[in-house]
C-alpha cells in the first residue's frame, strides 16, 4: 500500500495530441514515456523519485493497453540490468531509482551496459537526492556518468523542459548508442505546471517480436577483445555522435541579455533558483527576461566545446553555478577555454560555497559577489557592509530560538518497542556493538534510543557486523528492515553470515512494507496484490539459506517478549547466526487504511470503538520511563496536579493512536501502574448512553460532595 494513490491522476495519461496536461512533474515524466513509445520500464523506489514507481503501478491498465512491460525491481541493480533488452533490439527502455546510492548499487550493470552500448534508447531516470533535504551521504551522480561515459541530462525544472528531456533522451541514446541519465531534483519531481500533450505511442518494435526472433552479436558481449573495441567506440564514435546531436537539436539553451560582457553558466536543474536570485537583484523579471546572458546546461555531460567557447568569447568573466563537489563542470570548462586560448575568467566555487545545496539565498549571495568583482554598476546602492551586518543580526536572532528537530519514528511505530527492548536488555547485559541499516529503523541512532555504531548501506546491516562475528566475547547485533532484507540483505547479510558461521544476532524489522520509501508492497507483505506475489515469509527465506536459530515475534508491542527473546539470542549456547524476525504492521500504513473506513462507518451511523491511552496523574511518579524508553511524540510532560509534589507528570496527547507501547515499556521497566486504556465509542447504543449518563451523574455528585467537604475544612 503506497503512501499515495495516483488512480485519479493517471487518467491524465490518456490525453491526446493538442490537449493541455496539468499536473505534477512525476506524472509529466510518465506521460513523456508513453509519448516516446517506451517498451518497458523498471524501477526501485527511493526519494525523491519514489512516486514514479507508484504512478506506473497505478497506471497498469494503460501500460497493458500499450503493450508496455513494467516491473517493480528487487533493487537498483535488477532495474539497471533490465536495460539489457535494449542492447540487441530496437526496444526503448527506462529505469528509475534514487540518485547516488541507487547508481552505486546498479554500478555493475550500468558499467556493462555503457560498455556494450545500446541499439534501442536506454534512459535512466534518477532522483538526484543532494542537499539540505537529503537522507543520504552527499554525493552526485555526475561522477558515475563521467566514469562510465553515460550522458547526463539536467533539464530546467518545468514540465515542458522535463517532457522534452525524456523524449530527446531516448533519441540521444539511439543516435549515440549510449545509455542516458536524466536527473531530477526534488523540486523538479514535485513541480506543478502544464504542457501540450501528444498521443501515446505504441512501440514500433514489440517485446513479442524480440522474444520470437532473438538477436545476438558477439561484439556486444563485454569480453576481450570486444571490451577494448567498446572503449575505442566511446571515443571515436559515440562521443562525437552525442555532441553533434546535442548541438543540432539545441538541447542546451542561451538566454541573451544586454550586459553581454559578463555571463552565467548554470546547470539546468538550478535555472529557477538562479532566475529568482537575478530577479531579487533587479536583473531579471518573473518571466525569465534577464539582463545578464545565461547559458543553461540541460546536458551537463558531455559538454559541447563549441557552445562553451561561443558563449564565453568576448566576455570579461563568466560565473558557473554548479551545485556540489568536486567541481567537475568547472574543471572541464576551464580546460575547454584554455585549450582554445579563450582568456575569459571563469568564476565558480570561489564565489559560491564548495559544497551543499544552492538555495536562492546562497545563489544570490554568490551572484552579488560576482557582480561586485566584475560589474558593480549593475548593483546601484548596494552596501556590502550593511548587507553583512543585516545577515549577522538575523543569524543572532534566529540561532538561539530555533531548535534542531531530528527525524524520528511516527506515532505508534512498531519499531519503537524493538529498540526499547534493546535498551532494557543493555541494562542487564551491558552494551553491544550494533550495526545499523538503511530505513526507518535508522532513527534509532538518535535520542532517545541512541543505538548503533555504523551503517554501511541498504540491506548491509548484517554484513556491517561481519568482522565482529566470532564466537568470543559479546555477540554483535545487526539490524535490518524487511525492505533492505529483500533488496540485498538475504544474500549479503544473512546468507553471508551462514556461509562464514557468524555467531552474531540479526534483528529483521518486518513492518509489512518498504515503509521508508513510501509504503510499497514487498515479498513478505500480507496484503493481496493483483500484480505481484506477496506473503513470502522472512522466516522461511532465512531458514532456506541455512539459519537454524530463528524466532518470529508477531507483535512487537509486547516489549517483555521482545526483551526476553533478544536476551535468549545473546546468551544461547547455539552457534551460528541467530535471527529474530520482529513483525508488526507499519502504523502509518495501517492508519491510512483504517481511518477512511472508520470515518465512513461513523457517517453511516454504525457503532465504532477506538482505543486510546491515558495517564492517571494521581498515580504517576514522574519517573518518565515511558517517555525515555519509547520516545513516542504523543507523550509529553505536564505540571503535577498535586501541590505537594514537584515532579512533572506524563501526559498523553490527542495524537495517540492507541498502540499501547507507552504502557508496555513502563510495565517492562518499572511495573508502572499509572497507564489506563480508554475506549472512545462513536454512535453508542442506548444502554451505553444510559450507562455514561449514570456515570457522569454519580461522579458529579461525588465531586460536589468532595468540594463542599474541602470548603468546610478550610472554614474550620
Amino acid at each position: 500500500m503506497a503512501e499515495r494513490s495516483f488512480k485519479k491522476e493517471v487518467e491524465l495519461l490518456r490525453l491526446g495530441a493538442g490537449q493541455e496536461f496539468k499536473g505534477e512533474g512525476i506524472l509529466a515524466v510518465t506521460k513523456a514515456l508513453l509519448q516516446s513509445g517506451v517498451n518497458y520500464v523498471a524501477g526501485y523506489q527511493g526519494a525523491p523519485i519514489s512516486h514514479l514507481v507508484d504512478v506506473l503501478s497505478d497506471a497498469a491498465d494503460i501500460l497493458d493497453e500499450l503493450g508496455i512491460r513494467f516491473e517493480m525491481s528487487a533493487n537498483e541493480a535488477t532495474a539497471a540490468a533490465t536495460l539489457a533488452a535494449s542492447v540487441n533490439y530496437p526496444l526503448r527502455g527506462a529505469v528509475t531509482f534514487k540518485g547516488a546510492v541507487g547508481v552505486n548499487v546498479a554500478s555493475d550493470a550500468l558499467a556493462n551496459l555503457s560498455s556494450s552500448g545500446v541499439t534501442g534508447g536506454a534512459l535512466i531516470i534518477l532522483g538526484e537526492d543532494y542537499g539540505e533535504g537529503s537522507s543520504i551521504m552527499q554525493e552526485r551522480s555526475h561522477a558515475f556518468a563521467m566514469k562510465s561515459q553515460i550522458w547526463l541530462l539536467d533539464p530546467r525544472p518545468n514540465l515542458p523542459s522535463i517532457v522534452k528531456a525524456v523524449e530527446t533522451g531516448f533519441a540521444l541514446s539511439e543516435a549515440s548508442h549510449t545509455p542516458v541519465m536524466l536527473e531530477l531534483r526534488i523540486r523538479a519531481c514535485h513541480v506543478y505546471g502544464s504542457f501540450t500533450a501528444k498521443d501515446n505511442v505504441q512501440p514500433a518494435f514489440t517485446m513479442k517480436e524480440a522474444r520470437t526472433s532473438p538477436r545476438r552479436a558477439t561484439d556486444r558481449i563485454v569480453l576481450p577483445p570486444a571490451s577494448y573495441q567498446h572503449e575505442k567506440e566511446k571515443v571515436e564514435q559515440r562521443w562525437p555522435a552525442a555532441v553533434k546531436f546535442i548541438e543540432e537539436h539545441q538541447l542546451n539553451e542561451v538566454f541573451d541579455g544586454d550586459a553581454d560582457d559578463i555571463g552565467i553558466i548554470v546547470q539546468g536543474g538550478l535555472y529557477n533558483t538562479l532566475m529568482r536570485a537575478l530577479q531579487t537583484t533587479g536583473l531579471a523579471d518573473a518571466f525569465g527576461a534577464t539582463r545578464v546572458p545565461v547559458y543553461v546546461l540541460n546536458v551537463t555531460y558531455p559538454l559541447v566545446d563549441s557552445e562553451v567557447i561561443r558563449f564565453c568569447e568576448g566576455k570579461r568573466a563568466v560565473l558557473l553555478v554548479e551545485e556540489g563537489q568536486p567541481e567537475f563542470i568547472e574543471h572541464s570548462i576551464n580546460t575547454i577555454l584554455r585549450r582554445a586560448s579563450v582568456q575569459t575568467k571563469l568564476e565558480g566555487k570561489g564565489m559560491l560555497p564548495l559544497a551543499g545545496e544552492y538555495t536562492g539565498a546562497i545563489v544570490k549571495t554568490g551572484l552579488i559577489r560576482f557582480l561586485r568583482a566584475h560589474r558593480p554598476d549593475l548593483l546601484p546602492g548596494s552596501d556590502p557592509a550593511a548587507t553583512n551586518a543585516a545577515t549577522e543580526i538575523a543569524a543572532s536572532l534566529v540561532s538561539p530560538n530555533v531548535q534542531g528537530r531530528p527525524p524520528s519514528f511516527c506515532t505508534g511505530c512498531p519499531e519503537r518497542p524493538i529498540f526499547a527492548a534493546i535498551k532494557l536488555t543493555e541494562r542487564e547485559l551491558g552494551r553491544h556493538h550494533i550495526s545499523c541499516d538503511i530505513g526507518c529503523h535508522l532513527f534509532s541512532a538518535l535520542p532517545p534510543f541512541e543505538i548503533g555504531n555504523t551503517v554501511m548501506g541498504y540491506g548491509l546491516g548484517g554484513a556491517g557486523a561481519s568482522a565482529l562475528g566470532s564466537a568470543e566475547g559479546k555477540r554483535a547485533i545487526a539490524i535490518l528492515g524487511d525492505g533492505g532484507f529483500w533488496h540485498n540483505g538475504l544474500v549479503s547479510s544473512v546468507g553471508n553470515a551462514v556461509f562464514n558461521k557468524n555467531d552474531g544476532v540479526q534483528i529483521i524489522v518486518d513492518n509489512g512494507y518498504s515503509a521508508a520509501t513510501g509504503g510499497q508492497d514487498i515479498m513478505s507483505s500480507e496484503a493481496d496484490n493483483r500484480q505481484r506475489t506477496t506473503r513470502n515469509t522472512i522466516e522461511r527465506a532465512v531458514r532456506g539459506v541455512g539459519v537454524g536459530w530463528v524466532r518470529t515475534i508477531s507483535r512487537t508491542y509486547d516489549v517483555t517478549r521482545m526483551r526476553d527473546t533478544l536476551r535468549e539470542a545473546l546468551l544461547t549456547a547455539a552457534k551460528g547466526p541467530k535471527v529474530i524476525v520482529a513483525r508488526s504492521e507499519c502504523m502509518l500504513n495501517r492508519q491510512r487504511r483504517e481511518r477512511p473506513l472508520l470515518q465512513k462507518q461513523i457517517k453511516a451511523g454504525l457503532r465504532t470503538v477506538r482505543e486510546r491511552f491515558g495517564v492517571d496523574h494521581d498515580t504517576c511518579t514522574g519517573d518518565h520511563s515511558c517517555i525515555r524508553l519509547s520516545g513516542c511524540p504523543s507523550l509529553t510532560i505536564a505540571p503535577n496536579p498535586d501541590p505537594l509534589r514537584r515532579e512533572p507528570v506524563t501526559k498523553v496527547m490527542q495524537s495517540c493512536v492507541g498502540c499501547g507501547l507507552c504502557g508496555e515499556v513502563a510495565h517492562a521497566a518499572v511495573l508502572c501502574p499509572s497507564f489506563y486504556r480508554a475506549s472512545i465509542v462513536s454512535n453508542p447504543s442506548r444502554w451505553e448512553r444510559a450507562r455514561a449518563w449514570l456515570r457522569r451523574t454519580v461522579i458529579s455528585a461525588l465531586q460536589r460532595r468532595l468540594a463542599s467537604t474541602s470548603q468546610a475544612g478550610v472554614r474550620a
